[in-house]
């Protein structure tokens, strides 16, 4: 999954951004309650477990 296709995902859910990093960015999740980040490498895939461990934390299933 790209990142761009995950960022999709989570603003459909009412995720959203909260910081720029360096290399990554932080997003909240309104669901969870939690922040988390996202590498920002728009061309590149995301590796699998990364992606999961993402969406479990923004709370998309």
């Amino acid at each position: 999954m790209k990142t761009s296709e995950l960022v999709k995902k989570l603003k459909k859910q009412g995720c959203y951004l909260t910081d720029h990093g360096k290399e990554h960015d932080e997003w909240y999740s309104p669901i969870t309650q939690k922040y988390f980040r996202i590498p920002r490498h728009k061309r590149k895939e995301i590796p699998n477990g990364t992606a999961v461990r993402i969406m479990k934390d923004a709370g998309i299933k």
